[in-house]
């Protein structure tokens, strides 16, 4: 039997008023629903899922300042759904119901940033696609638990079709998928949605933390965290930055940063042809590379020809440059459509934004050598793994490991851990666990990250992989 909003003046007044005690707007009669135009629903969930009407009875949307500009259950979940059996027809929101009527602004800045892109950027990992389907797709509780933020039915290249552009499928991925598209929900929890909450840089923790991302601890451990939670954690009014005010400034939701997740740029023509006079012999192809890159130059970091060069060996390794260092389909889809990395125009405007951050409480000059150590420290920690690549890479060249079947490159740093070989292995904790620790730790002033779980393991990691490849190469020629 259905249970409506009559049912409500059956319970004490009591009742209603101890199950809303303490939020920040409390519902003290039951004659307070008749009026609302979501009383229907509510005279059932009060019932089936009370800790849901209890959150979005107590959150903004419910209590405008004008009561008829509520947003009601309706408006997010549609009228269709209107008995105990009928569930399955009432809409699950995605950010596009968000954003249609009520926050156009921000959802057109989210789609400018790498939240949108995330569930596309999974996608365009070969190692995801080996993962059971009760982790890696409908289970969400691996890296789609977190990569789900990001807009499903994102297309990369299609039937051999290696165009930039990046196209929609019209809702069929999303589709498939009850829940998980309600991107906006990731930061604003249903179903009290408070800026408040989002603002916080604990919204952030569950996602950026752990093996390849820990910001969460390197905050945490920084002299910013330190500050931001001795103070009391205040989301407005702290002396020390958060997550927000730097990457999200002024409420920007279009989250990016100058050197993206991996810490690569997209080569520029002049770096690649300073190349030439160093290595004259890949002149032909070089050329062949700087056409399909764009001209300009990085703030402060323009690469020298041996960085440049260290960073084509580790774009090999991820496949997305062939062995003749030309841009590959994963270029297309990881660089230019999911945008892992940037091209001087848009490194350059980002970056000047994060040191306007900074001045905020530092001088420029403070800002700038801070800048300038964390950039060295990536150009150092590059050339380190690019000669562990070095070393796999003469171990296929020569013969001694073998292409696994099913691979179209070798060594591939994008198997992650399905890679077959201990020395792979080796490459594949430096990419994702040691060198993203280095630079990372480093931006974030989070001195022991970068150095004992960054810096130490990376060098340690390059001096097995050597002693392991003169280890095979002498056992090869026995």
């Amino acid at each position: 039997m259905r249970i409506n909003i009559l049912s409500l003046s059956l319970l004490p007044a009591v009742f209603v008023l101890l199950f809303f005690s303490g939020q920040a707007y409390a519902v003290v009669s039951t004659g307070d629903y008749d009026e609302r135009k979501d009383a229907e629903c509510i005279g059932c969930h009060i019932n089936v899922t009370p800790g849901i009407v209890k959150q979005y009875l107590s959150s903004p949307m419910a209590n405008t300042e004008k009561e008829d500009e509520n947003v009601g259950c309706t408006d997010c979940h549609d009228e269709k759904h209107t008995t105990m059996e009928d569930f399955a027809k009432a809409e699950m929101p995605t950010a596009i119901t968000c954003g249609d009527e009520c926050h156009k602004k921000q959802l057109k800045q989210m789609r400018e940033g790498k939240h949108n892109l995330s569930w596309f950027g999974m996608k365009s990992q070969v190692a995801w696609h080996g993962l059971p389907a009760s982790i890696g797709k409908k289970g969400y509780r691996g890296c789609s638990g977190c990569h789900k933020i990001g807009e499903k039915g994102l297309l990369g290249i299609q039937d051999g079709n290696n165009d930039a552009e990046l196209k929609r499928d019209g809702g069929k991925e999303a589709s498939e998928y009850r829940y998980g598209n309600a991107q906006c929900d990731a930061c604003h929890t249903r179903h009290t949605f408070r800026k408040e909450e989002a603002r916080d840089p604990r919204a952030c923790s569950n996602c950026h933390m752990g093996f390849d991302h820990p910001q969460w601890e390197m905050y945490m451990s920084a002299k910013h965290g330190i500050i931001w939670d001795i103070e009391g954690n205040k989301t407005f009014d702290s002396r020390a930055p958060t997550c927000q005010s730097c990457h999200m400034s002024k409420g920007d939701h279009a989250v990016v940063t100058p050197w993206g997740f991996l810490g690569l740029r997209i080569p520029t023509k002049e770096n690649v042809l300073a190349l030439i006079e160093v290595a004259p012999s890949l002149e032909k192809n070089l050329k062949s590379l700087a056409a399909a890159l764009p001209s300009g130059h990085y703030d402060g970091v323009d690469d020298d020809p041996q960085w440049t060069f260290d960073r084509a060996i580790i774009l090999q390794a991820a496949g997305i440059l062939d062995e003749g260092l030309q841009p590959t389909e994963r270029f297309i889809e990881i660089v230019v459509q999911g945008q892992a990395a940037r091209g001087p125009e848009a490194f350059n405007e980002i970056r000047k934004k994060m040191k306007h951050n900074c001045n905020t409480c530092h001088s420029k000059g403070y800002v700038q050598e801070h800048f300038d150590a964390a950039d060295q420290i990536i150009k150092d920690a590059d050339h380190l793994f690019a000669g562990a690549i070095q070393e796999v890479q003469g171990l296929y060249k020569d013969g001694i490991l073998e292409k696994p079947e099913g691979w179209k490159y070798a060594p591939d740093l994008l198997q992650y851990y399905t890679a077959r070989t201990s020395i792979e292995q080796e490459l594949y904790l430096i990419m994702l666990e040691y060198r993203q620790r280095t630079f990372q730790g480093a931006f974030h002033a989070s001195n022991d990250y970068m150095h004992w779980y960054g810096w130490a393991p990376l060098n340690t990691a390059v001096n097995n992989i050597k002693e392991e490849a003169k280890r095979m190469r002498a056992e090869h020629k026995q």
